[in-house]
């Protein structure tokens, strides 16, 4: 695998996504991440740990970030980006994830599968990254 990871379509099957069960969720304030809570029941991933990334978190790896426990940063103001990084879930469940959110009206955020390359990455690298991929592919769609 090269340093830089390609983007992959995910499917509607049972696979297993990389690394642990949990979410670490950026740039949500108090009021987003009970909006983003009641969500996850509503699509059967209530139970899925969640950490709630900081701007002080901003040079943490992926990993050590996934090492939190469930709830860190609850209630925290965060001037991150918006972003959904999974890890340990389903495609199927990643995908009614990012359905419900579109479908709920919420902010429109960042999503990112962890891969053993982008676990060694910070977030402030990874969010940079999904940021530039984002402009090229609304480049593309204007062109």
């Amino acid at each position: 695998m090269t340093e830089k990871d390609s983007f992959e379509k995910v499917s509607r099957s049972e696979k297993l996504l990389y690394g642990p069960r949990k979410l670490l969720l950026c740039g949500f304030e108090a009021g987003a991440q009970k909006n983003l809570n009641a969500l996850l029941g509503t699509v059967g991933l209530a139970d899925v740990p969640r950490v709630w990334v900081d701007t002080q978190q901003g040079a943490m790896t992926l990993a050590s970030l996934l090492e939190l426990p469930d709830g860190s940063g609850a209630e925290a103001a965060s001037a991150l980006p918006r972003a959904v990084i999974v890890a340990g879930i389903t495609e199927a469940q990643l995908i009614s994830l990012m359905t419900a959110c579109k479908k709920s009206g919420m902010q429109p955020a960042l999503w990112a599968v962890l891969t053993p390359v982008s676990e060694k990455w910070s977030v402030q690298r990874l969010l940079a990254e999904l940021a530039r991929e984002r402009e090229a592919l609304q480049r593309g769609k204007r062109s």
